[in-house]
């Protein structure tokens, strides 16, 4: 029987097929591969997959449509308006600083007073010898967070699960997503991120922190709200997508900050792993708001030093410190920072290439409704819970050393050296890194004058272990980051190979923790600068520079070999319409008019408005063009490109006249720009609020006020490459072909992202695949 259910869905570029997933085998074959109908008739779109939800994907009005009502409007601002536009973006970006600094503050406070207050209850359990009591009170303080944090992503915002750094990234591309940056998804992102990092799955805060900047963002940059009585007047001003993408940009770089307290490295995470668009007046408002974020939390580490933020006094905040270690290496060491590239390539592409995997089987999990979703999270809590406190087991207890510098055994409170089941003057190595919360653990791992600390052995287990918990818990209902999974995996990989070849390296075990997580990172992630810095900022150590910079290149050029950026893949399986920098090899055998889809909808300069209301109905179009035809002209002309969005503004207006007649002016007294401004979330007007009787049905409108008439347009012979770039850079919703040759019609079709996608191309010729 054949389950599947056709609605029809507002898209770019016409009406697609909304698929209703109730089959296993059905939705087993729609995870394989980014949801894309091939079609000669540009009458489908993309439908991704996000929260393991299907939903229809519309691209963002990142260009500016200059039509008369804009000109209109920018004539008329006066420089106290102008003044005031300039003073708001700076003022967003001081509050998108602040909103994430308090959320980075939150989320460390929360995580490490929740898992401090298991980890003691469980601690004090086992000094009692009471083990099975122990493993019960982890276990269950485990589920009972791991369940609060899946019911949250499950029933109220499906969106919020995962990193979020692919949905920002492709935001910030172009593509809109519904809800993946609302205020429900913000609101599960932070809640939801301290309860599944304190529950003690192998995630991070990182990913989430990002998406929850981004969304702090875009919540300050709706413009206002009606509803709240948040209507003040210079909110108007950033009723549009392409200054909401700005403080979005903002937002994502903050978010690195406040996780990282990394000011310079979110402003390059932004700008090599997120943006698709950048200029320089943008990179000053990042750099301030990330600037803030680092000033909030070094506010709060000085006020945690006093011991007033809960069981662990410096609540999280201090990061990664082993400047302590003098980095002087010569050309053994060289060697072995090649081999440590080398093998960190190969393990960040396989780690990537297993997340993949995992990734599909647990949407289909996913797929069928939130019980399953929360059925998920409780096996791999379960699954976290038994290898978190049985590994342990497996270690010897190692005898505590004289010349510490710190406590051993550590009672109590976080430490390097847990006492687990060892007796007294004893401690156990592994229990040291899994007894811990994951930035202790790296802490551990990454501390310097620490040689003989941790067991080879010890080491193997631990890198094993977390490399593929990392793997299967990545993908399950809650917000989880990637970095922490990959320091801790690259770190003790890099701390096992130093250790090996302590007799003939002169650098510390710790140093090699740092590059061998710089390795791994390079491997996942394949970025290079930012994490560069990131990791510098982090572990306060700029002499490891030129070993760092040599490190993530070679892991990076090695893993580049066998498949993308753990990001790219994400955004790619969940079919989101996502616009590379660079044009495939076989677009330059193809010219834009070789994949213009029809049938092509088209206004004249003044239309009935019975056509207007028809077409609308018709299709699922975003853009339209406009032509302007005798007795107005002396020959059929491109007068410019109309949006849906305007045209149902216009209509609900009603300024409509009885004879075909141009009302340029009366329709320009009537609306100000400030009508057709972008609204919030699903605020717009719809086709279904128009109320046009049949006798207005058979009146005229003048479109000419809201057509922009500088729409870009490229002739029909231009390679589909070329276009593609230039679609890419300038931002652009709508291309518009124009013929080559004189006497045809001034308009051969439009281009929308859907058109550049690679299986609309190769559905279209797919002999031309071979040039892929």
């Amino acid at each position: 029987m054949d389950h599947r259910e056709e609605t029809d869905i507002e898209i770019e570029g016409g009406v697609g097929i909304g698929i209703g997933i109730e089959d296993d085998k059905e939705f087993k074959e729609l995870a394989k591969q980014p949801l894309l109908v091939k079609s000669r008739k540009n009458t489908t779109s993309q439908i991704a997959i996000v929260g393991a939800n299907t939903c229809p994907i519309e691209s963002l009005d990142y260009e500016i449509v200059e039509n008369e009502l804009f000109k209109q409007d920018w004539r008329s601002r006066k420089k106290v308006e102008i003044f005031q536009y300039v003073v708001l973006k700076w003022t967003f970006a001081l509050l998108i600083g602040l909103s994430t600094g308090v959320a980075g503050i939150l989320n460390n406070l929360g995580v490490e007073n929740i898992a401090g207050f298991k980890l003691l209850l469980t601690n004090n359990l086992m000094l009692k010898n009471k083990y099975y009591q122990a493993f019960l009170a982890l276990a269950g303080c485990n589920m009972v967070l791991a369940m609060m944090a899946a019911a949250l992503c499950a029933y109220i915002a499906p969106a919020a699960a995962g990193s979020g750094i692919p949905e920002v990234k492709a935001y910030l591309n172009g593509v809109d997503a519904p809800s993946i940056l609302a205020p429900a998804t913000l609101f599960v992102k932070i809640f939801g991120a301290i309860l599944g990092v304190a529950a003690g799955f192998v995630v991070g805060k990182e990913g989430p922190m990002v998406h929850t900047g981004a969304c702090i963002a875009n919540f300050l940059g709706q413009g206002g709200s009606r509803k709240y009585h948040l209507t003040w007047q210079w909110l108007r001003y950033f009723k549009n997508d392409r200054d909401r993408r700005d403080l979005v940009t903002c937002g994502a770089a903050a978010g690195v900050a406040a996780a990282f307290r990394a000011p310079v490295g979110g402003v390059l995470f932004a700008l090599e792993e997120v943006t698709s668009w950048w200029r320089s007046a943008l990179l000053w408002r990042t750099f301030f708001t990330t600037a803030v974020v680092a000033v909030i939390l070094r506010g709060c580490i000085e006020f945690c030093k006093t011991g007033q933020c809960g069981l662990f006094g410096e609540g999280g905040l201090i990061m990664f410190d082993v400047n302590s270690a003098k980095a002087a290496y010569n050309t053994p060491d060289l060697i072995a920072v090649i081999f440590l590239g080398v093998i960190g390539g190969i393990l960040g592409s396989f780690y990537n290439f297993c997340i993949d995997k995992v990734l599909r089987v647990y949407s289909i999990i996913n797929g069928k409704g939130p019980m399953f979703k929360i059925l998920l999270v409780m096996i791999i809590s379960c699954l976290t819970s038994c290898c978190s406190f049985g590994v342990p087991w497996l270690s010897t207890c190692i005898p505590c050393s004289s010349d510490l510098g710190e406590q051993c055994p550590t009672a109590g409170r976080s430490g390097n050296y847990k006492n687990f089941q060892c007796p007294p003057n004893h401690y156990n190595d592994l229990a040291s890194l899994f007894f811990n919360t994951n930035d202790d653990a790296i802490r551990n791992l990454l501390s310097a004058g620490t040689e003989k600390q941790f067991l080879l052995s010890s080491l193997l287990i631990f890198f094993v272990a977390i490399y593929f918990l990392g793997i299967i818990t990545y993908g399950i209902a809650i917000p989880s980051g990637l970095f922490i999974p990959v320091i801790l995996a690259g770190s003790s990989y890099g701390r096992l190979v130093g250790t090996l070849l302590g007799p003939v390296s002169d650098l510390d075990v710790g140093l090699f923790a740092l590059l061998g997580a710089a390795a791994f990172l390079g491997g996942t992630m394949r970025m290079t600068v930012s994490l560069c810095v990131i990791l510098l900022e982090l572990t306060n150590n700029l002499l490891m520079l030129p070993l760092m910079m040599l490190v993530l290149l070679i892991s990076k050029t090695v893993a580049d070999c066998f498949n993308q950026g753990v990001y790219d893949q994400i955004v790619k399986m969940k079919g989101l319409p996502y616009l590379e920098a660079h044009a495939e090899p076989y677009m330059r055998h193809l010219v834009a008019g070789d994949v213009v889809s029809g049938p092509l909808m088209t206004f004249s300069g003044i239309e009935k408005v019975g056509n207007i209301v028809h077409i609308l109905k018709l299709t699922g179009h975003n853009g339209f063009p406009v032509i302007d035809e005798p007795p107005y002209t002396n020959a059929p002309e491109l007068c410019g490109l109309v949006l849906r969005s305007h045209l149902l503004v216009l209509l609900k207006g009603k300024k409509f006249t009885k004879q075909r007649l141009m009302t340029g002016s009366m329709i320009m007294n009537t609306f100000r720009a400030n009508d057709f401004a972008k609204t919030g979330s699903g605020k717009g007007v719809k086709l279904e609020d128009l109320d046009i009787n049949d006798e207005e049905m058979e009146m005229y409108v003048d479109l000419h006020p809201i057509t922009n008439t500088s729409p870009f347009t490229v002739v029909e012979t231009m390679s589909l490459a070329k276009a593609a770039v230039l679609f890419r850079e300038l931002g652009l919703r709508h291309l518009c072909v124009v013929p080559k040759t004189p006497g045809r019609p001034p308009v051969v079709g439009i281009l929308t992202r859907h058109d550049f996608m690679p299986e609309h191309i190769l559905g279209l010729y797919p002999h031309i695949e071979h040039h892929k």
